[in-house]
């Protein structure tokens, strides 16, 4: 049993017209670039395939490459997916109607090939309910154009309670990354910096009669591979496909080719993991850090959370006080940012990402750490489309719904805002024109009203103010020193908070340099 290999070009030619597609990676992460890029130009140059839809659960792209490469009118006519954050082609194309899209949560893609893959119908699960994912919201969906179509969900009872269920989509072709493949087609991804979810998406592709095409960096001989590094059996793979010039299209991540650190072979000295400098994003991530306890498991969400909260616990000293983890299934270690959300250096553990999704929809983490762009006086939060600006909801409504506590991470106001540090306190020259605190959110991503119901903890942290969602709505708990109460937090609203009886005033420590004394803060009795 040999495995066939082939060019890009020419297993880009085995995509028909109208075909459904999915596609396996996480920002840049598992992305097969080489794949990618030759089916873009064979559409380029001949116009097909066409009408394709396209189906991902994880944003796939790093303003540049991924699944950015499908981005043309015509090519896809209709997208399912979870987040477009880092693809601004995408979400112009979804902003102006020029492809029917829709907005699933990502763990209920991830897992939703898992159901598929063993035959059911679709995916039961709570997550979805009272967000703009739940049909007698929006039905996730994202534009006009796609307002008229058929629901890919629906509202169903079981033991008189109320669940969503995400229906099957028949898949036609499979696009995976792994590092290795043997001549049999066996593959593994020692190198790769995510376990994601590749035998699920491959398992529900052939289940519908599909095709399986793998890229990879090498090619070993059969019988070479360890059976336990082997992530998909060379039975279930079509095509091989080895890339030609990994250097450019089978990158590690997206700013650097391959580091031994972030897929676990190598640890680095935690003394090499440099501080950030105090801004208002690591100031912001240092008084949400307050909200932890000691022995709590914790997650890092996209934005301000994953791009300081690691740091500032490295720098801490406090990684063997909690247990960090990533929705991509990372446990511990420092997490890079950005472009390169997902990976981690000097991680603990790495489990596959549906199987993550299990731990966050089932047990629920204990504090989960989420940005935010818009808050109302309900507690509904907006975290998924600004304006014209559709970035979908990532694994953000799978973790925060079912989160102990949930934390969001946000600037008060944004666009063209200027704030500085001096004498330990808030010192704002010029403020954002665009404010978070509205009347109502243009899209419920978190939905305030149930998480009261329900009692769950939530926090609002920004640099010069900290809600809390109550009972009675939202709640006004500490400003920032420096702050004008009435001036700088109250008249910026565009509803009028709960303020606290016993309003209190940030600590001072927040503005230090270096270790502000978090580890002690953690482990006072």
């Amino acid at each position: 049993m040999k495995a066939q290999f082939m060019k890009a070009e020419e297993a880009a030619g085995l995509i028909k017209d109208g075909e459904t597609v999915t596609t396996v990676g996480m920002t840049l992460v598992g992305a097969a670039e080489a794949v990618l890029k030759a089916i873009e130009t064979r559409y380029l140059e001949t116009g097909h395939p066409k009408d394709i839809t396209l189906v991902h659960s994880a944003g796939q792209s790093d303003r540049k490459d991924g699944i950015q490469h499908f981005a043309h009118e015509g090519l896809v006519k209709r997208i399912i997916g979870s987040h477009w954050g880092l693809q601004p082609r995408w979400m112009d194309m979804i902003a102006n109607n020029k492809v029917e899209a829709y907005c699933l949560p990502q763990g209920q893609m991830a897992q939703l090939y898992r159901s598929m893959a063993c035959g059911l119908p679709g995916k039961m699960s709570k997550v979805g309910l009272g967000t703009f994912i739940d049909p007698r919201v929006e039905g996730g969906k994202m534009n006009n154009r796609t307002e008229p179509l058929e629901d890919l969900s629906e509202i169903i009872e079981y033991d008189n309670e109320e669940y969503m269920f995400y229906k099957k989509i028949p898949l036609d072709v499979c696009i995976i990354r792994g590092t290795t493949a043997d001549e049999m087609g066996n593959i593994t991804m020692e190198e790769e910096a995510m376990k994601l979810e590749v035998l699920p998406a491959v398992l529900a592709t052939k289940r519908f009669g599909g095709k399986v095409i793998a890229q990879v960096k090498r090619v070993a001989q059969t019988g070479t591979l360890n059976p336990k590094d082997v992530v998909v059996p060379g039975v279930f793979v079509d095509v091989v496909v080895e890339c030609e010039n990994p250097f450019e299209d089978h990158r590690q991540t997206s700013s650097w080719y391959f580091d031994p650190s972030y897929s676990g072979s190598l640890r680095v000295p935690q003394t090499s993991i440099k501080p950030l400098e105090l801004n208002i994003r690591k100031f912001i991530g240092r008084r949400a850090m307050y909200e932890i306890k000691k022995g709590d498991i914790i997650n890092l969400g996209t934005g301000i959370p994953n791009d300081v909260i690691g740091n500032i616990a490295n720098e801490e000293g406090i990684s063997d006080e909690m247990m960090i983890t990533v929705e991509s299934g990372i446990y511990g270690g420092v997490q890079a940012g950005g472009i390169d959300f997902g990976i981690g250096q000097n991680v603990y553990a790495m489990i596959s990402h549906d199987q993550q999704m299990d731990y966050y929809n089932g047990t629920g983490v204990d504090v989960t750490f989420m940005g935010a762009g818009e808050l109302d006086r309900e507690g509904n939060v907006n975290a998924t489309k600004m304006g014209p600006l559709c970035t979908g909801s990532g694994g953000f409504i799978d973790i925060t719904q079912n989160a102990k506590k949930v934390v969001f991470c946000a600037t008060f106001s944004t666009r063209g805002a200027k704030i500085n540090f001096e004498n330990n306190q808030i010192n704002i020259e010029q403020e954002g024109s665009i404010k978070k605190m509205v009347s109502k959110v243009s899209q419920i991503s978190f939905n305030g009203k149930l998480a009261r119901e329900k009692g769950q903890q939530v926090i609002f942290v920004t640099e010069r103010a900290v809600f809390k969602l109550v009972k009675e709505g939202v709640m006004l708990i500490e400003i920032a020193p420096g702050v004008d109460l009435q001036k700088d937090v109250l008249d910026m609203m565009d509803f009028e908070p709960i303020v606290s009886r016993d309003l209190k005033v940030m600590d001072v420590e927040l503005f230090k340099d270096g270790p502000f004394g978090l580890r002690d803060f953690m482990t006072k009795e």
